[in-house]
């Protein structure tokens, strides 16, 4: 009995001893990143945002004449509205207006001045930092990345894909696409970099069948790389439970894709939309599992492919919860919504008043405000950050959910020297009740992007916690716009004729005029229209 008592207690011992581990080593980590998925698709995460709008431009606050353009059609998003209720959500974060640049400053930490990635055909240096590295170097967790890259460069002479790839970026495995887009969400180049493959190069596979619970086996992009990301997740917990992970989890949708015709959008397969999504579909005529679109509208596809997301997106929170609940999980979109000004093409349908000339591509908060959620032990529940804050603060963010001190100083472009990280961690916000992490003055924060579609376009947007500027082709072309009286930029404010009263300090945080000429001063010091003038 003694011996028998004596092996309990040691088996008592080493359990414990293993529990204390599970729950003291450092937690794992998912980041989600919707592509082309801006705020206005995504609002029934954040309730009462519609009624709020409603109230500041209908007849009890501006009056505008075209105030019921607000009230639209979101897209159907359950899981993300649950996962809304289960961590904090932020609404003021921006983006770059494309996918790459925001991709660079989220995996950099820096804005795309720094990373020299400012449209969607720049590839990133290799010379630079990324926290993933850090993550795997400095902190032990595995890493994979699955879905879309897009921070190599484009596919051409003389070199494919020239930039950063995913292993020299830091991570283990890579499967999916390492182009902006996909030639169709069923066909599509299966790009792989694992550790058969040297960190410059890859392999390219058919893609393959792939099925969820209660999705049938197919090669619906989507479900691929869910399945996969599931796949990966559930041989890292197998093989080592107590080495943390980190995967990154990329999505294509709800982007249009290389191939044109029928059309460039997608009618997700039926076994990934909810009842409403499915009715919808079904009544303008597009056939399930294609690209033959019927008469559906751009709106209605862009719902469709984005609750397709969140379908597919619920099955990979199912299986991650089961697994290991010491896990955050962070979900961005990487710009806002298009309006490419062509037909089916144009997919704002809520939120916005004014949408011809912005959305994607532009530096109007339609083009750079996106959703973004993080859920994890220690952040309570049901929970809302005003902050202005950006995609680059992820790179801090989540250095320190694994326990690691972010850097100041990071190698530039060059890997000659240095530069100052954008980034600013959130995490005061998420554990500590802070309310803002940067000053509400002299903080800021960019997005800026040079658009080949419209021939070039250059344009940088600053802000801080009450006022913006949007400068279009030079810091010296800038439109003043006050966010908390005026969050859907209608209504520019005047500017002063000159910025002596800025310079001479007659002017004080106090008068509009110091944030504007303050902003209009960092866009011409530290955007991509600096120069190296500081």
């Amino acid at each position: 009995m003694k011996s028998m008592l004596k092996a309990f207690s040691i088996l008592a011992v080493v359990l414990i001893g293993v529990l204390s581990c599970r729950t003291s080593r450092p937690p794992n980590i998912l980041l989600v990143i919707a592509d082309d998925v801006g705020m206005d698709v995504t609002t029934d995460m954040y309730p009462g945002i519609i009624d709020d709008l409603i109230e500041k431009y209908g007849p009890s606050g501006h009056n505008h004449p075209d105030f019921r353009k607000i009230t639209g059609k979101p897209a159907s998003t359950p899981v993300l509205d649950e996962l809304a209720k289960q961590g904090m959500i932020f609404s003021n974060v921006w983006a770059h207006p494309f996918c790459s640049p925001t991709r660079a400053a989220l995996i950099t930490g820096l804005y795309a001045a720094k990373t020299k990635v400012t449209t969607y055909a720049d590839a990133l240096s290799q010379k630079h930092e990324t926290f993933v590295r850090k993550l795997k170097d400095e902190a032990g967790y595995s890493t994979a990345i699955f879905g879309k890259w897009h921070m190599a460069g484009l596919p051409g002479k003389p070199v494919d894909y020239p930039g950063m790839k995913p292993k020299e970026a830091g991570f283990e495995l890579f499967k999916g696409n390492l182009h902006a887009a996909i030639l169709t969400y069923w066909e599509y180049d299966y790009q792989i970099q694992d550790e058969e493959t040297p960190a410059d190069t890859w392999r390219t596979e058919a893609p393959p069948k792939k099925s969820l619970p209660g999705i049938a086996p197919t090669t619906f992009a989507p479900v691929v790389k869910v399945a996969d990301t599931i796949e990966w997740i559930t041989a890292r917990e197998a093989a080592d439970p107590e080495k943390p992970w980190f995967a990154w989890l990329a999505f294509n949708l709800s982007h249009a894709t290389i191939r044109q015709q029928p059309s460039a959008m997608a009618v997700p397969n039926a076994d990934t939309l909810d009842a409403e999504s499915y009715k919808e579909i079904k009544e303008c005529g597009g056939s399930f599992g294609s690209d033959n679109v019927g008469s559906c509208s751009g709106e209605a596809l862009m719902r469709a492919m984005t609750t397709s997301l969140d379908t597919v997106v619920g099955k990979l929170l199912e299986a991650v919860d089961a697994l290991d609940p010491n896990t955050y999980v962070i979900l961005i979109g990487d710009n806002g919504t298009p309006m490419y000004g062509r037909p089916n093409l144009d997919f704002i349908d809520n939120m916005y008043i004014t949408r011809k000339g912005r959305g994607k591509g532009t530096a109007y908060e339609s083009g750079a405000l996106v959703p973004m959620v993080v859920r994890g032990p220690k952040i309570v529940a049901n929970t809302q950050s005003h902050e202005f804050v950006h995609a680059a603060d992820l790179f801090s963010t989540i250095l320190e959910l694994a326990g690691l001190t972010p850097p100041e100083q990071v190698p530039d472009s060059d890997g000659i020297g240095t530069v100052p990280l954008d980034a600013v961690s959130l995490a005061p916000i998420l554990f500590e009740k802070a309310s803002s992490v940067r000053d509400p003055n002299e903080g800021y924060v960019f997005t800026e992007a040079e658009n080949l579609m419209t021939g070039g376009t250059k344009m940088v947007g600053a802000r801080n916690a009450t006022y913006k500027v949007v400068c279009t082709g030079s810091p010296d072309n800038c439109e003043f716009y006050n966010l908390v009286k005026d969050p859907l930029e209608e209504y520019p404010i005047e500017k002063p004729e000159s910025c002596a009263g800025y310079k001479d300090g007659t002017w004080t945080p106090a008068d509009p005029e110091w944030h504007y000429c303050r902003l209009k001063d960092i866009v011409a010091k530290r955007s991509f229209f600096s120069e190296g003038k500081e």
